[in-house]
């Protein structure tokens, strides 16, 4: 990143959640929305970190978002809930959702919490963390806007739809992957528009649906796998489709209000989210998950690289390496979020 400066962690806390309580966010949801985009911060997910603070208190301040939303759990079974959202910030409500399904987890084994009326959530990663940290695996998905194009399509149709998942791992850190469905995030586009910097190629493409490296002329994503694979990304997207909108009731991609790009900022957009948390105690047991887990990622990190360029790492290992090496030297902050935040 250029023209940025570096912040630590505590101040940036403390200015993102002043900022979010300023614009009517309740103390819960200030909270939580600050964890969660801290933790993205923290991890090297730049484009769904500290800079999503301005965006979200603009959609306090002019009603899209309910600042004081009153969850409501319904329980469908032993196993599965469903939480309405209340239209506030979907950091709350998956931070929420997710304890709700450890919860049933510890109960059950498995716990399964769907989430409607909700909103952007972050990175998603953020809510599957927390069941690795409470030594369950947590998988998360979140429907969103079409800014995706289907495979061979020329208009936009999925969201960047991301699946995150992360599962403990005795005495390290806990694997964990977060990926948006498309070939990046569209946060990730508007990162680079602040940045003024081109796009890789093959990730995006225009109004009329040719490909650009320009951030400012990019209308749409690629689906993951780009021009000649990208029917893996797209069949995935929809996946998140069935799991986060279809299976909870919430608004489907194609027919939900853009998060930017409109004039409309009062209308809420009914994003859904799915949160599931499993027990490992309950299918091969505690210690024999450990020994597996444990030996997997000893023979995968000993795979000698192609590249000494690019180490074999497994997900997750470069989010805490980034983690580590920000925690001394400061994580950074691009422009428009140095003068929001008054740093």
């Amino acid at each position: 990143m250029t023209n940025t400066i570096l912040a630590d962690a505590a101040t940036l806390t403390s200015r993102v959640t002043a900022a979010l309580l300023a614009a009517g966010a309740s103390p819960d949801s200030a909270a939580a929305t600050t964890d969660a985009l801290m933790h993205a911060s923290r991890t090297g997910i730049d484009s769904h970190g500290v800079r999503l603070a301005a965006h979200y208190a603009a959609m306090l301040r002019q009603g899209r978002l309910n600042g004081t939303p009153t969850l409501t759990i319904r329980r469908t079974a032993p196993a599965t809930a469903m939480l309405d959202a209340d239209d506030g910030l979907g950091h709350y409500a998956c931070d929420r959702a997710m304890a709700l399904a450890l919860d049933l987890a510890a109960e059950t084994g498995i716990g399964a919490v769907g989430i409607v009326r909700s909103s952007h959530c972050g990175a998603a990663g953020a809510y599957a963390l927390k069941a690795a940290e409470a030594g369950m695996v947590g998988i998360v998905t979140s429907n969103s806007d079409a800014n995706v194009t289907l495979f061979g399509g020329s208009l936009p149709f999925h969201g960047t739809n991301p699946i995150a998942m992360a599962a403990p791992v005795a005495g390290q850190p806990p694997w964990l992957l977060d990926i948006a469905t498309s070939s990046i995030p569209f946060n990730r586009v508007r990162l680079y528009r602040a940045l003024d910097r081109p796009l890789p190629p093959g990730v995006a493409a225009d109004a009329r649906g040719h490909e650009t490296t320009s951030a400012h002329a990019a209308h749409m994503l690629l689906p993951l796998g780009g021009a000649e694979y990208g029917f893996k990304g797209a069949a995935l997207a929809g996946l998140v489709t069935i799991l986060s909108a279809v299976l909870t009731g919430a608004t489907p991609d194609p027919d939900m209000i853009p998060m930017t790009d409109t004039d409309d900022r009062t209308t809420a957009r009914n994003v859904g989210q799915f949160c599931l948390a499993i027990d490992p105690a309950r299918f091969v047991g505690r210690a024999a998950y450990d020994r597996a887990m444990t030996d997997y990622l000893r023979q995968l990190r000993a795979v000698p690289p192609a590249d000494t360029d690019h180490p074999v790492m497994a997900p997750g290992d470069r989010e805490w390496a980034t983690a580590r090496r920000r925690a001394a030297e400061g994580i950074p902050i691009d422009p428009d979020t140095r003068r929001f935040l008054g740093l």
